[in-house]
């Protein structure tokens, strides 16, 4: 099956060369997006890290922003598919152990992407980018909720959707700050912190 076409992209890669220019563009994107910042990224930058010309970046992408979108939504892409699959892997688990196995996978995720991370929350245009956010929001938030529906009978009167809402947001929250923050705070007792906020939806825990 052909992948859709990454956001803000002009066309569909259909052969295996023209994906392979794209994913070329896209990685040189995010190289100089980390190397430069966002506002002295440009296209040709991006081409001149390619090893291409800008007219043949152009041929897939119209703008810087669209190749910084095709690099927001490959990063967002990734980063959900280490969540949902950890999240997945430990759907039919409950207790402590499920919950810290995958608050650690969060953040051994964010942390090997720290820097990328650094510059999508603090320097990216955030209306541009909400939309991908949103969606990887969404794609957690639907996992949790269903995890907390399956266990509908142990938790406390609330809504499965309202408790993975208000799980993901606080926990999205606490761990990007906590990546890129740093404070002094040892990461085992700031997930052990994180285990007693989730223990308040999910008392076994």
């Amino acid at each position: 099956m052909t992948r859709p076409p990454p956001a803000g992209a002009r066309k569909i890669p259909q052969q295996e060369r023209s994906r392979l220019m794209v994913e070329r563009i896209v990685e040189a994107g995010r190289t100089v997006l980390l190397r430069d910042g966002y506002d002295a990224a440009s296209t040709n930058r991006v081409a001149a890290e390619a090893g291409i010309s800008p007219g043949s970046l152009y041929q897939y992408f119209p703008n810087k922003d669209a190749v910084i979108t095709a690099v927001v939504e490959h990063y967002s892409d990734h980063l959900g598919e280490r969540i949902t699959a950890s999240l997945a892997d430990r759907f039919d688990e409950s207790g402590p152990t499920m919950v810290r196995a995958t608050l650690e996978a969060l953040l051994d995720a964010l942390e090997e992407n720290a820097e990328f991370l650094r510059v999508v929350s603090d320097e990216l245009p955030r209306a541009e980018n909400s939309s991908r956010a949103e969606a990887l929001e969404q794609r957690i938030v639907g996992l949790v909720g269903a995890y907390i529906a399956a266990r509908r009978q142990e938790i406390r009167d609330v809504q499965p959707s309202t408790a993975a809402w208000v799980l993901v947001r606080s926990i999205e929250h606490l761990t990007v700050r906590y990546v890129l923050e740093c404070p002094p705070i040892d990461r085992d007792v700031f997930a052990s912190e994180l285990v007693h906020l989730v223990a308040g939806y999910l008392p076994e825990v």
